[in-house]
């Protein structure tokens, strides 16, 4: 096997102890036989999780568009025209009312998001109120609030929040292709910041926007090396849409999209991998597939953020003619 150079961002102080993946380790797996990596993830799978349980989060937009990053495939960066406008926060009321109707429909995890760089004092604050009173009624806590200061993560943990995203989107030779606004040191800086607080660290990418297999390899070795790798990771199917950069790239193969779920199961065994964006998109034949590859959490609702999402009524079809039900904190 030739031995490539490939850009490797590594956080800070990482622990000699923990398990490392090299990206032609992982480009390995990802070139197994077919049937081959499903029996191998599936195996880790069933090591240590319910096979048929699927974690439920619902995710909700608190803030949406007018947001001053570039990313080139986000409908709400203020540089595309994807005719996303900008919108003032939710209120508290319209949170709950929405955390409320998402528990009756039977999601385990809510999880809000916002259109910015980074917060304010102002904004964090009303946060800081959504997730006093999300956990209130009984749910999970998420938030995706861009990057974050050292005083903005101690308040989010004061406030009991229970899982904080940020995703790291694409290995780090790529990330320049996709994003200019900030770097990807940026990103392992806040999943640092979050880590030492104590909050779970939700993290994963987008597969999709014109990567290749070494790149996609990256990002899964950027995200199964983190120390320790994420309790959630999120892979994105992209969903291109028009006035954004990526709007006329190349469809994903659908079976590759499988193997990245397979190979993230693999290499981070004790994480949800959640079924993102782009499952619209998706067959209910990709999607079992993908399930059987190693995915136990998937984004529950008719809408993500400013994308669509399958309606309620067909997933719950979709678990039922799979034999698979919502997990309980035990599966």
């Amino acid at each position: 096997m030739q031995t490539r150079t490939v850009q490797f961002i590594r956080p800070s102080k990482p622990s000699n102890t923990a398990q490392r993946w090299s990206v032609d380790e992982i480009e390995a797996l990802f070139k197994l036989p077919f049937a081959d990596l499903l029996y191998r993830a599936q195996q880790v799978h069933r090591e240590h999780f319910d096979p048929n349980a699927v974690q439920l989060s619902t995710l909700l937009s608190i803030k949406s568009g007018g947001c001053t990053e570039d990313c080139g495939y986000c409908p709400q960066s203020a540089f595309n025209s994807a005719g996303v406008e900008e919108q003032e926060m939710l209120k508290l009321e319209a949170v709950v009312q929405a955390a409320r109707a998402a528990q009756q429909k039977g999601a385990g995890r809510f999880c809000m998001g916002a259109a910015w760089r980074e917060p304010n004092e102002a904004e964090m604050a009303s946060v800081v109120e959504m997730v006093k009173a999300v956990r209130n009624i009984g749910m999970e806590t998420c938030a995706t609030l861009g990057m974050l200061r050292e005083e903005h993560v101690e308040q989010l943990r004061d406030a009991g929040l229970d899982y904080y995203n940020h995703n790291l989107d694409t290995a780090p030779e790529f990330y320049g292709e996709i994003i200019t606004t900030r770097d990807y040191q940026d990103r392992l800086d806040t999943l640092q910041r979050v880590r030492r607080a104590g909050i779970n660290v939700c993290s994963g990418g987008i597969v999709g926007m014109g990567e290749n297999l070494t790149q996609r390899a990256g990002l899964i070795a950027q995200l199964a090396n983190l120390d320790p790798y994420p309790e959630s990771v999120p892979i994105n199917n992209l969903v291109k849409v028009e006035g954004t950069p990526l709007a006329d790239a190349a469809d994903l193969d659908p079976l590759d999209f499988v193997r990245t779920i397979a190979v993230a199961r693999i290499t981070m065994p004790k994480a949800r991998v959640r079924l993102s964006a782009g499952r619209q998109q998706m067959s209910d034949a990709v999607q079992a597939l993908c399930f059987l590859a190693g995915a136990n959490s998937m984004f529950y609702g008719d809408q993500l953020l400013t994308t669509g999402n399958p309606d309620v009524e067909h997933d719950r079809a979709l678990l039922d003619k799979l034999g698979m039900y919502p997990a309980t904190e035990q599966s």
